[in-house]
């Protein structure tokens, strides 16, 4: 039968809880390493997904290119199309203009509301080449025929539009008429554009959902004064990832004529700013697990003075010094391996009913702790990364060994008569 090296044995029988004061601190060690383990998952598992959810969406609304004009609208677009589809990697590309308006509800009964949303001009036959709005149509249909217009899900739900309804538009051109004919003796009075809702669309984007409208092209066109030109082109390509590299080769291609910018320069302030909350996040939580780990140092420490006698009977009888080292170093290995195991279990348990401790936790506090309005996201994101999550652990582990150094050294150093002299 398989026999344990005694050291190991002897770490086990004394891991054993005896209702001790040791007994306590060292489940209090286990405790903190858990606590510190778990949360760090959770934390790390949230920021991660906040990212990917950010990123896609970014993705699903966005192109992963925009060819725009030096300085200008784009003229003749249509001739840089083949070129700008004839580069490796690139799938598709569409039109677009892109602008703030103002706008004014014409409801049935009661007074209208006014918003300053972007509308965005886009090609119904390419639209759905380079965003998924087409896909994501909640209530009505995607129709961009005549005067309709598709909004976002809170915007409909802000201003209280529903199918059918109808809107003002007004454009830079009607509000720059009203300004020439301010000082004039017969000043003219500017009506906006009337427009119809056809669609309201849901990307899960909050931003998106209540700051944009989409038109047709020659509307968004007429409406800026651009006549056949448009503000710039939106590309597609196989990778989003590679979007620098494909970036330069267009670039090179169409040249000082025009500006190439990729997704990730568009929105680089956000990402950045995740990319520094997930980093400085480990570095607290880390923090807290090295204070965990001073407490298995603690525990192990008053561990050797309790068990002072022990020793000196053990060298007595023959043990070395490195035997007796490694007693107390396991106990380290046993709390670490322990407190990550449980660390594991209670982080993956919490990710995985997040969202419904979430609303339980808004339930009983009466308070939306995660406003969509300001994380943008309906419900908490996480992704666990099997790369963060064995770099979790395995420092966890290392801190845990290192913690149980110091403790075994003293233990080994102690001289067989000192020891049994201890009182």
């Amino acid at each position: 039968m398989f026999r344990l090296p005694f050291e190991i044995f002897l770490a086990l029988r004394y891991f054993k809880p005896r209702g001790t004061y040791v007994s306590v601190i060292t489940l209090i060690a286990i405790i903190g390493v858990t606590l510190a383990v778990g949360m760090l998952i959770i934390v790390i598992a949230v920021m991660t997904g906040f990212d990917k959810e950010l990123r896609d969406k970014i993705l699903g609304f966005n192109s992963h290119l925009k060819v725009l004009g030096a300085g200008a609208p784009l003229k003749d677009y249509n001739k840089i199309l083949p070129l700008i589809k004839s580069v490796p990697h690139i799938k598709s590309a569409a039109p677009f203009v892109l602008g703030q308006v103002l706008i004014e509800t014409q409801p049935e009964y009661g007074s209208s509301m006014i918003l300053a949303p972007y509308i965005r001009g886009a090609d119904p036959e390419l639209e759905h080449t380079v965003t998924m709005i087409p896909s994501n149509i909640v209530e009505g249909e995607f129709n961009l025929e005549g005067r309709n217009v598709i909004v976002g899900r809170e915007m409909a739900y802000n201003l209280g539009l529903k199918i059918g309804s109808r809107i003002g538009i007004y454009s830079p051109k009607n509000i720059q008429k009203m300004r020439e004919s301010k000082h004039q003796t017969n000043q003219v009075a500017v009506l906006p554009d009337d427009y119809t809702v056809a669609g309201i669309f849901d990307v899960g984007h909050f931003e998106y959902n209540s700051m944009i409208i989409i038109t047709s092209l020659e509307n968004a066109q007429e409406l800026y004064n651009l006549d056949s030109d448009v503000h710039g082109l939106m590309v597609m390509i196989e990778d989003p990832f590679k979007a620098e590299e494909v970036a330069s080769t267009l670039q090179a291609k169409l040249g000082a004529n025009y500006r190439v910018v990729t997704w990730m320069e568009e929105n680089s302030g956000i990402l950045n700013a995740l990319v520094v909350e997930k980093q400085a996040m480990f570095v607290v939580l880390f923090v807290i697990m090295i204070v965990a780990a001073f407490g298995i140092t603690g525990t192990l420490i008053a561990f050797v003075f309790q068990k002072t006698r022990e020793i000196g009977i053990l060298k007595a009888l023959g043990a070395s010094n490195l035997q007796i080292s490694w007693i107390f170093f396991s106990q380290s290995l046993l709390v670490g391996i322990i407190g990550v195991a449980g660390g594991l279990i209670f982080g993956n348990t919490l990710l995985a009913w997040r969202n419904e401790f979430l609303r339980f936790m808004n339930k009983v506090t009466g308070i939306d702790l995660f406003p969509s309005s300001i994380y943008v996201f309906k419900e908490l994101p996480a992704l666990v990364n099997t790369h963060d999550v064995i770099i979790i652990c395995g420092s966890a582990l290392i801190l845990c060994a290192l913690a149980g150094i110091i403790p075994a050294l003293r233990a080994a150093m102690l001289h067989p008569v000192e020891a049994l002299r201890y009182e």
